[in-house]
C-alpha cells in the first residue's frame, strides 16, 4: 500500500528572481539568478545535486522543449536533467518530481527549477498555443477571460448569489492581493490599488474587469530538496518539509456527461482532499495559502474547492476579510499571480518560495506569525479541462 511522501524530504533551500519585465535578461541568466540564491541558501555546492527538472511550459517562446538548457545555464555536473510540463501546474510538477525522486531514495540530493520568459512575445497575455500540427477545432476562439467569466456566471447562478455582491467580492480579491503586493520586494506590481479603481476599470470579459485579470511576467524560481537526515548533517534548524504534492487532471468528465453546472473545479477538490490525507492535517490546519488567482473569480472560487469556505459562502467570507493578511487564513501574502506576476512554469515554485519563506520567518513586513503549515494550489488550464496541483509544506517536527 501506498505511504506517501510526508516528512521524507525537507527543502534545503530555494531561490526566486524579481518577476517582471525582464528584458535584460535571458532564460538562461533567471534560471542561474534563482538557482544560485537557492544554492547558497542550501550551503552545498552544485556537485552534490543527484538529478535536476525544469518547468517550463511554453516551450515555443522559451527554452525549447528538453531539460539542456538547464544543464548548460547552470553548468550542471553529469547528472540526469528532465523537462516537465503540465500547464500553469508546470513548477509544482518540477517540484513533485524532485520530492518524488528523493522520498523514494533515489537521489540524496535534488533540483527543481521553473522559468518563462513571456514579456518578450509581445502578448498581452498568455501566447497562442496549440496541440501541435494536428489541432480539434473545440473552441477555436476560446480566451482565457472568457472561460474564467464563464466560472463567475455559473457560481452566481448555482448558489443564487447577487451580481454586485459578487463583483465587489471579486473587487476585494484584487485589493487584497494589491495592498499585499507593496510588501514584496520581488513582486511585478507593488502598487495598492482602490476598490473605486478595481470596480469602475474597463470590463474584459463580463463580469470580469480589468483588475480581475493576472497578467504574464518574466522570471525563476528554484527549490532544492533532500532527505531530512542530510538536512540535519548540514546544521540546518527550523526545516520546512515538503508534507504532500499531489496532482489531478481532467478526464474530460466536465464536458460530456452533464452532471457538471460549471460553479466550482472537480479536479481542485479530489487533489486537496489527498493531499490533506497524504499531509495528515485537515484545511483548519493550515496558516497561509498561495492559490491559482489567474482571475479573482478563481482565487474564490478556490476557496471552497479547498474546503476554507462552505460551499456558497466565499463571497461572504471574502467581503468579511477572510483571507486579507489580517484575517483568519492569510492569501497572497505576497500579492499572488495578480501582484507578484505568473511566469507560467515558475510560478507554482514561486508560491512554494513564498510558504518556505514564511515558514522560515524571513518575510520580512508581511511575515505572519504562529505558521505551521501552509499550501499552495495551481490551475492549469480552464474549469472545464483542467490539471490541479496543491501541495502542503510544513515545520518538521
Amino acid at each position: 500500500m501506498a505511504q506517501g511522501i510526508r516528512d521524507k524530504a525537507v527543502i534545503l533551500g530555494m531561490g526566486c528572481t524579481s518577476f517582471g519585465e525582464r528584458w535584460d535578461m535571458s532564460s538562461d541568466m533567471l534560471m542561474a539568478e534563482a538557482f544560485e540564491e537557492a544554492l547558497a541558501d542550501s550551503g552545498i555546492s552544485r556537485d552534490q545535486i543527484g538529478a535536476a527538472w525544469l518547468g517550463s511550459a511554453l516551450d515555443d517562446v522559451n527554452v525549447g522543449n528538453s531539460a539542456i538548457p538547464l544543464a548548460t545555464a547552470l553548468r550542471l555536473p553529469p547528472m540526469p536533467v528532465t523537462r516537465v510540463e503540465n500547464m500553469c501546474a508546470t513548477g509544482t510538477e518540477a517540484l513533485r518530481a524532485a520530492t518524488y525522486a528523493v522520498a523514494s531514495g533515489a537521489v540524496d540530493i535534488a533540483l527543481a527549477l521553473g522559468v518563462e520568459k513571456l514579456k518578450d512575445t509581445g502578448f498581452g497575455g498568455l501566447p497562442i498555443r496549440t496541440k501541435g500540427s494536428v489541432n480539434d477545432l473545440w473552441m477555436p476562439y476560446g480566451s482565457a477571460p472568457g472561460t474564467f467569466a464563464q466560472l463567475a456566471g455559473a457560481y452566481a447562478a448555482r448558489h443564487g448569489i447577487d451580481a454586485a455582491d459578487l463583483k465587489r467580492a471579486m473587487a476585494h480579491v484584487s485589493w487584497k492581493s494589491h495592498q499585499n503586493g507593496v510588501h514584496a520586494d520581488k513582486a511585478h506590481l507593488r502598487k495598492a490599488v482602490t476598490m473605486e479603481t478595481i470596480l469602475n476599470a474597463p470590463m474584459v470579459a463580463d463580469p470580469l474587469g480589468l483588475y480581475d485579470c493576472c497578467g504574464v511576467s518574466d522570471g525563476a524560481a528554484a527549490a532544492i530538496i533532500c532527505t531530512p537526515e542530510i538536512a540535519r548533517s548540514l546544521s540546518k534548524d527550523a526545516l520546512v518539509s515538503v508534507k504532500s504534492v499531489q496532482v489531478c487532471a481532467s478526464n474530460g468528465w466536465e464536458m460530456q456527461y452533464g452532471e457538471w453546472d460549471g460553479s466550482y473545479v472537480r479536479n481542485t477538490r479530489i487533489a486537496a482532499g489527498r493531499a490533506y490525507d497524504e499531509a495528515d492535517i485537515t484545511a483548519a490546519d493550515l496558516g497561509l495559502t498561495e492559490v491559482h488567482d489567474c482571475f479573482s473569480i478563481t482565487e474564490l472560487v478556490t476557496m471552497e474547492d479547498l474546503g476554507l469556505s462552505q460551499d456558497g459562502r466565499a463571497v461572504f467570507d471574502v467581503l468579511d476579510g477572510a483571507f486579507d493578511a489580517g484575517g483568519r487564513l492569510p492569501s497572497q501574502i505576497d500579492g499572488g499571480l495578480k501582484c507578484f506576476g505568473h511566469p507560467v512554469g515558475a510560478s507554482g515554485l514561486r508560491m512554494a518560495y513564498e510558504v518556505y519563506t514564511q515558514l522560515k520567518g524571513r518575510a520580512g513586513a508581511r511575515q505572519l506569525a504562529n505558521i505551521d503549515f501552509g499550501l499552495t494550489h495551481n490551475l492549469g488550464g480552464q474549469p472545464s479541462n483542467s490539471v490541479a496541483a496543491v501541495s502542503v509544506l510544513g515545520r518538521l517536527e
